[in-house]
């Protein structure tokens, strides 16, 4: 594999201008595989909130196929939304997202063996306490601003995640170019599942 997958999470939802039609056909049940893609941006969206405009992003020299990871809270609406634009969607839980079922299903339908999980706080943190991270990679930068509105690496939510301590040991640390110094560490969680 030359670039690993993009696995991300979106923070906009669906604004005035995405209209979903309440009265879609149903869809059929399950997963549905769009297309497939040497790249995907995967968006973790447990109840189908986000309003895509189209089944790709681009960022400078890369584009990745859009794939939503949906429970079962999300609409036939959505899913019709989704279909019409050509996004790929999986179903992983029926209420709260299915950390091993995700990760089962993004690796046999679309082959995804690589994920870079570049989240929130929020989502950081809960795939963390589920066992679902190998590696930690932090670059910090030598400035701060001090706003208590500033996204913080990781952040308990109450349902998907528990404030109980993780443990990381050190990889590799190297200085980079202005300042900056990247940290790589392994993670060490008593709650981690065996792959």
């Amino acid at each position: 594999m030359d670039r690993p997958y993009i696995f991300c999470h979106m923070m906009t939802s669906l604004d005035g201008k995405t209209v979903l039609e309440e009265h879609a056909p149903q869809v059929p049940e399950g997963d549905f595989v769009a297309e497939k893609a040497p790249m995907y941006y995967v968006s973790i969206d447990p109840s189908g909130r986000l309003g895509w405009e189209k089944n790709s992003l681009a960022y400078i020299d890369t584009t990745a196929h859009v794939l939503e990871v949906l429970t079962g809270q999300a609409s036939n609406a959505y899913k019709a939304f989704l279909r019409k634009l050509g996004i790929s969607y999986i179903i992983a839980g029926k209420e709260t997202l299915d950390y091993d079922e995700a990760l089962m299903k993004l690796k046999h339908l679309f082959g995804i063996e690589t994920l870079m999980l570049g989240g929130g706080g929020v989502l950081n943190w809960s795939f963390i306490q589920a066992g679902m991270c190998d590696e930690i990679s932090v670059v910090i930068a030598p400035c701060a601003d001090g706003s208590t509105k500033t996204q913080t690496l990781f952040q308990t939510k109450e349902g998907l995640s528990t404030d109980e301590p993780v443990g990381f040991t050190l990889k590799s640390a190297d200085v980079l170019t202005g300042d900056a110094v990247w940290l790589r560490y392994l993670v060490k969680s008593a709650g981690k599942k065996e792959k």
